[in-house]
């Protein structure tokens, strides 16, 4: 079985790494459900207000991947949020290359659609980009989009983390004002969507700067290949260097996409449709559906009712077809091996020195206190910055 993380969440498998930490698949003993739990060291304070940051947002969106819960152990800090199976944009452009336009805009809705959410929260997420785009895996049927990764992300109006001249974010997906230093603003999450856009409708990363170049010498440039022109209306307008000339609003840019959908040719006969694959591939052994698997003549570990005590699992949505046939599900192979468990019997406690003393606190209680202090700093650290 996997380590497991302050009592609550058994780690299952890696399933991914960023420059934050890792992010594992884990079972999560109270909800009786897998989830994402990315891990990180407590390296230094600055990593720990991120997280503070990125842990004090709850945004309740389908469109939207933002954190559920968080638990601190040791020398390490947790928080959890839905598990995402699809994989990122990235996956998808790596199988297809360039999407069909109908696709697109579908995916382009979903997006506008939980950015409104997190600007109507006042928050500038400042980090759009096809990677913290998550898709769920829906097989054939109608894809499902998770805006996730919300650890730059900062409300309008409130101190910055870092000084005014330092960029935040990844490079190539940087409105022109982000790089003139401007305050953070709706209009630069818009011109990232407008990139992500091209992205999906081109299978590489556009060239932002060659394009900001364009506008300022010729105007708006022409249509794409591979583009529609109705969509590159809309486009065109995400991409404007001037933010005072993009779209105002996630939700004006939404309906300007929409009428622009209902100009795109219907899709031509026998167009490979988009299958959205399960990204994570099956459990290690000893984890099936309903999480840990426990041979059925292991004895009582002590601690409480079995797992089948707590109830079944929470079942799972089942995704939008949109009148597509979804592919099965495929089966997790792998069980506990059998037979009895046996538990060792536990070491005998430490015993005051003779001398009168008292015997130190192990290790981890140590640890756990250092934990809960650093997490108060930063907590404090960031209260103050909202003064």
């Amino acid at each position: 079985m996997g380590e497991v993380f302050a009592g609550r969440y058994e780690l299952v498998d890696p399933i991914g790494r960023g420059g934050a930490g890792a992010v594992w698949r884990a079972w999560d003993r109270r909800r009786r459900k897998y989830v994402a739990a990315k891990v990180l060291l407590q390296g230094d304070a600055h990593m720990l207000l991120r997280f503070v940051r990125e842990q004090a947002l709850r945004i309740d969106h389908p469109h939207v991947l933002a954190p559920a819960s968080w638990a601190a152990d040791d020398d390490k800090v947790l928080f959890t949020m839905d598990l995402v199976a699809g994989g990122s944009l990235a996956h998808v452009i790596a199988d297809y290359g360039p999407l069909p336009p109908r696709f697109v805009c579908a995916l382009l809705d979903q997006l506008l659609s939980g950015l409104a959410a997190v600007h109507a929260e006042g928050v500038v997420h400042r980090d759009i980009k096809p990677a913290n785009i998550l898709m769920e895996a829906t097989g054939t049927g109608r894809p499902h989009l998770r805006l996730s990764d919300f650890g730059i992300s900062m409300r309008k109006g409130e101190p910055r983390l870092t000084e005014t001249d330092f960029v935040v974010g990844t490079p190539g997906y940087f409105a022109p004002e982000q790089l003139a230093g401007a305050e953070p603003d709706f209009p630069a999450d818009l011109f990232a969507v407008g990139l992500v856009a091209l992205y999906l409708l081109l299978g590489r990363k556009p060239d932002a700067q060659a394009l900001v170049e364009q506008f300022g010498a010729h105007g708006t440039p022409d249509t794409p290949e591979g583009v529609p022109a109705p969509l590159w209306g809309v486009i065109s307008n995400l991409l404007h260097p001037d933010p005072d000339s993009r779209f105002r609003t996630a939700t004006g840019a939404r309906k300007a996409l929409a009428e622009a959908a209902q100009l795109l040719p219907a899709a031509a006969f026998g167009e490979e449709p988009v299958v959205v694959f399960d990204q994570l591939g099956p459990l290690p052994a000893g984890f099936g559906p309903q999480g840990p698997e426990i041979a059925a003549t292991a004895p009582p570990m002590g601690f409480g009712p079995p797992p089948a005590a707590y109830g079944p699992a929470e079942p799972s949505a089942a995704p939008e077809t949109n009148g597509f046939h979804l592919a099965p599900p495929a089966t997790t192979a792998g069980s506990a091996p059998a037979g009895s468990a046996t538990v060792p019997a536990a070491p005998p406690a430490p015993r005051a020195a003779r001398s009168g003393g008292i015997a130190p606190p192990p290790a981890k209680v140590t640890a756990g206190i250092l934990t809960a202090a650093l997490l108060c700093f930063a907590v404090g650290v960031w209260a103050l910055t909202q003064l």
